[in-house]
Order: structure tokens, then sequence, then C-alpha cells
């Protein structure tokens, strides 16, 4: 099984930099993009909300469980 993560597709879709969410969720650009890039091993639920919060979006749209044949 696998989480994957939509990060970029949600910020194409709102036309915004990962620099400017690192920015408004008071992440570091490092940690971000480490989500982003499907390496992160978990998710603080704060950080998560913040994420939503400022993609306005739920989690569901951020993360998807694909599973592994």
């Amino acid at each position: 099984m696998a989480v994957v993560v939509h990060l970029d597709r949600l910020l194409l879709d709102r036309r915004m930099s990962l620099t400017e969410l690192a920015g408004k969720v008071d992440l570091t650009l490092a940690n971000l993009s480490i989500l982003k890039t499907g390496k992160a091993k978990a998710i603080r639920f704060s950080t998560l909300e913040a994420i939503c919060r400022a993609l306005d979006c739920q989690p569901g749209d951020l993360l998807a469980h694909i599973a592994e044949d």
C-alpha cells in the first residue's frame, strides 16, 4: 500500500509556489519539498490542517491511498 501526496497538483491548480505555501504554513521549504516529492514518512495533523487551510482543500484532496499489486 502507498500513500500518494498531490501537493504539486494542488499548488499548480491554485497558482501558488512552494515558497509561498511555506510562508503561509510556517514550514521550511525543505520540509515541504520532502512532502511534495513523496519522501515523507509521516505528517502531523497540525501540518496537514495548516496546508489544507492555506490551499482551501480537504485532506483527501492532498493525500490518496493507492493499493500496490
